[in-house]
């Protein structure tokens, strides 16, 4: 089994800066692409951003410039951070990974930002 936990949620003010983290754990035998998706009450699951293995990087346009994806294969973890954070960046947020050949789908169970304004 492959588990994805989310980290790194909270209540910022606008303005204000979050990091979240995922970490994927379990039988893996390669991670394709990772990324962030978020949903906001009453609003469809949408893609944050997105990263391949090698490190080419994908964004909405709402958070160009503010949001940055990382990860480390090492480590099996991706991270996002977010600068500059608005009041409609409010969401859950989770982390997604494709795993293995057959680049199987998993989620994480999300974890909620909250800005304030």
């Amino acid at each position: 089994q492959v588990r994805l936990v989310e980290s790194g949620g909270g209540l910022v003010q606008a303005g204000g800066s979050l990091r979240l983290s995922c970490a994927a754990s379990g039988s893996i035998f390669s991670i394709n692409a990772m990324g962030w998706y978020r949903q906001a009450p009453g609003k469809q699951r949408e893609l944050v951003a997105a990263i391949t293995r090698g490190g080419s990087t994908n964004y909405a346009d709402s958070v160009k410039g503010r949001f940055t994806i990382f990860r480390d294969n090492a480590k099996n973890t991706v991270y996002l951070q977010m600068n500059s954070l608005k009041p409609e960046d409010t969401a859950v947020y989770y982390c997604h990974a494709g795993i293995g050949p057959r680049d199987v789908v998993y989620w994480g169970q999300g974890t909620q930002v909250t800005v304030s304004s």
